[in-house]
């Protein structure tokens, strides 16, 4: 008797012997907690090596290199991963290009520069911030699957009580076990997406400032350039 009951209650035959609809809504849980990791691992890897590209190229780039032989090394060997290698391309490609215009403007120079620049670093921010609305959308979703799931489950157990002339908690116990796997399953899946979100919400940002910082400073050294060129 005991190892009947203890079947009964076990995780796999609670998950075999729920209703159709709960284990579909189980399977879409566990197929976005599953997406969810593999974006978490991938955003994980991106963020850290765009950390570190910047770390380098900035080390690089204030250790007194000229501008123009820096320009033709990444342009000949680009790093797709370093975002402020291609802020840097941008900025001095279209410092080059105006300034071999004949009697252009300095401040048109630094217009054309800043915008190039702009662009390039909202390439990035997107590039950043691809897979955070999923993350997102399982955070914030994945509970109320979960508890859809229970409701429901609930319901087929009190339903199935109707039929029973006396009912017991060991008859209601495993409907009620089998409708909160789906809840379990859906913070399962949500609260890990939700601090990542979280995490690589703030990583982004700390990364997106640091290239609005390196292209003011970047900025600034092309215009005293253009300057004292004029």
């Amino acid at each position: 008797m005991p190892t009947t009951s203890l079947e009964h209650s076990s995780l796999w035959s609670l998950v075999s012997n729920a209703s159709l609809l709960v284990q579909l809504v189980m399977l879409v849980l566990l197929l976005a907690s599953l997406f969810s990791w593999l974006t978490i691992f991938r955003r994980s890897s991106l963020l850290r090596t765009a950390k570190r590209s910047l770390n380098e190229f900035e080390e690089y780039f204030w250790s007194g290199i000229d501008l123009a032989k820096l320009y033709r090394q990444t342009s000949a060997e680009p790093d797709p991963d370093s975002g402020v290698e291609q802020i840097f391309r941008s900025g001095f490609k279209e410092f080059s290009r105006l300034c071999q215009q004949p009697n252009v403007d300095p401040g048109a120079v630094m217009d054309g520069v800043s915008r190039a620049m702009r662009v390039a670093i909202s390439r990035e921010e997107e590039k950043l911030d691809q897979g955070l609305p999923f993350l997102a959308t399982v955070g914030s979703t994945s509970p109320y699957i979960g508890l859809f799931g229970t409701v429901w489950g609930i319901m087929n157990s009190f339903r199935g009580l109707a039929v029973v002339q006396q009912a017991t908690l060991a008859s209601v116990a495993p409907g009620i076990a089998e409708a909160l796997i789906a809840t379990a399953i859906g913070l399962f899946a949500a609260i890990p997406a939700v601090v990542a979100y979280n995490r690589f919400s703030a990583r982004s940002e700390h990364l997106i400032a640091r290239y609005y910082t390196f292209a003011d400073e970047f900025q600034a050294i092309l215009h005293r350039k253009v300057h004292s060129a004029g």
